[in-house]
């Protein structure tokens, strides 16, 4: 029943008020329900509506999209609807209802903002329909599901990190012997020696040729593997700054992925708990940050407990030869001591290792206030924490691990640093 219904059973009550009685009052419902079903059949049925929504192009977290609604009237008399297209509410949809008067045959589309607040695969809800005729006393309203799918991909924020650490790497081609000397940096070329220079950087048979002193230079390795582990266990899903553990990782082994496959080297990403969840590689990939994207986009934490000789055997069998792997997980004590530190020795004898975390911002504001008892009692827990997470950086470092730290915020880039530092001193 539509509002114009409504003011005809109102417009009915004067002659009622005007003549009191059973008889008028029956002789206006009867009117009114005649004039009602005569309505209800001239309304068209809504499933004579074709309907086909169009998606969209994937976009990344905080990037409007849209989708487009195609409807067809399929009926030989002009249709009077109204339509809703609906949407989740992580999808972020704007003005989802519209009215259209379709003449026989014609077709319209409906162009559905969007602004999704939320990564990953996003469908479509129902699209509902309200027919109704030229009295529009009675409408038809049927509800229809449109199969779509927006694919929202992790926003990278920290990609305007890029151009600083590229340039960085860029940097230590021009860089002498004595700066980026170690064991595995690659030839590059001679020149001839300055003040300053590492004499064990000197090539004396070409020095002979040239009777004067020539040395080597060296360039950063190019070509070297660099495997990166995103835990999406249950660790990964605990809160941190405005997202997850588990969004910070994902920054990181995006930027890192950035950087390394623009430095020549080969990037492989494994996101895995209690089993593997996905695999990307930069390996033939014209784009491998988008194609990290889309592999990333519908992967969440799930709360399970990561199985570290499962991933330990996944980067094994990834890479054979020496390779750069990055552990991005969370510095828990159980974890760490129970289940990380033994599958160590088997990584260690064939590659090198680093362990990243992300650093809770709010144990810090946490150890600032002390000014009640329970301020102090959380001060005291939080700086328990700290210790804790110091002590399992030490023990790592004892294993032969390198490790980093930092907010969420800060992570993407402490990692990126300490790569160009490995890549600087030749130890990929």
């Amino acid at each position: 029943m539509t509002t114009r219904l409504l003011l005809l059973a109102l417009l009915g009550l004067v002659p009622v008020v005007l003549v009191p009685g059973w008889t008028s009052a029956l002789i206006v419902a009867g009117v009114i329900v005649v004039i009602a079903l005569f309505d209800f059949f001239l309304v068209p049925p809504p499933r004579l509506v074709s309907l086909q929504r169009t998606p969209g192009p994937m976009v990344r977290l905080g990037d409007p999209t849209n989708c487009t609604l195609t409807l067809v009237n399929e009926f030989p008399k002009r249709l009077r609807i109204a339509v809703r297209d609906a949407w989740s509410p992580s999808a972020g949809a704007k003005n989802t209802r519209s009215h259209f008067d379709l003449p026989p045959g014609e077709n319209t589309r409906v162009v559905t903002q969007l602004l999704p607040v939320r990564r990953g695969a996003l469908h479509a809800d129902k699209v509902t329909i309200r027919s109704r005729s030229v009295l529009g006393f009675i409408a038809r309203q049927k509800s229809f599901d449109v199969p779509a799918i927006v694919r929202v991909l992790p926003p990278f924020i920290s990609r305007r990190e890029l151009p600083s650490k590229t340039q960085k790497l860029r940097e230590l081609d021009g860089r002498s012997a004595v700066m980026i000397r170690g064991m595995g940096t690659e030839f590059d070329s001679l020149r001839d020696y300055v003040d300053g220079d590492d004499v064990r950087s000197i090539d004396w048979r070409a020095s002979a040729r040239a009777q004067d002193l020539v040395v080597k230079t060296w360039r950063p390795e190019r070509d070297r593997r660099v495997v990166i582990v995103v835990d999406s266990s249950r660790l990964a899903a605990r809160r941190c700054g405005d997202g997850t553990i588990f969004d910070a990782a994902l920054e990181s082994a995006l930027l890192l992925t950035a950087l390394a496959s623009g430095a020549g080297d080969r990037v492989d990403v494994i996101v895995a708990d209690a089993r593997i969840r996905a695999i990307a590689s930069s390996h033939r990939s014209k784009d491998p940050v988008h194609d990290l994207s889309v592999a990333l986009t519908t992967v969440h934490p799930e709360l399970y407990d990561a199985d570290w000789e499962q991933i330990s055997s996944t980067v094994l069998a990834t890479s054979r030869q020496h390779a750069l792997v990055v552990l991005v997980t969370a510095l828990d004590e159980g974890s760490v001591s129970d289940e990380i530190l033994p599958v160590l020795p088997t990584l260690l004898a064939r590659h090198r290792v680093v362990l990243a975390s992300v650093e809770d911002p709010g144990l810090s504001e946490l150890t600032a206030k002390r000014e009640s008892p329970d301020e102090i009692f959380t001060a005291a827990a939080a700086e328990s924490e700290l210790l804790t997470s110091k002590s399992l950086q030490t023990r790592l470092r004892g294993a032969g691990v390198q490790s980093v730290e930092a907010g969420p915020d800060d992570m993407p880039g402490a990692l990126a640093d300490l790569y160009i530092s490995l890549k600087a001193t030749g130890k990929l």
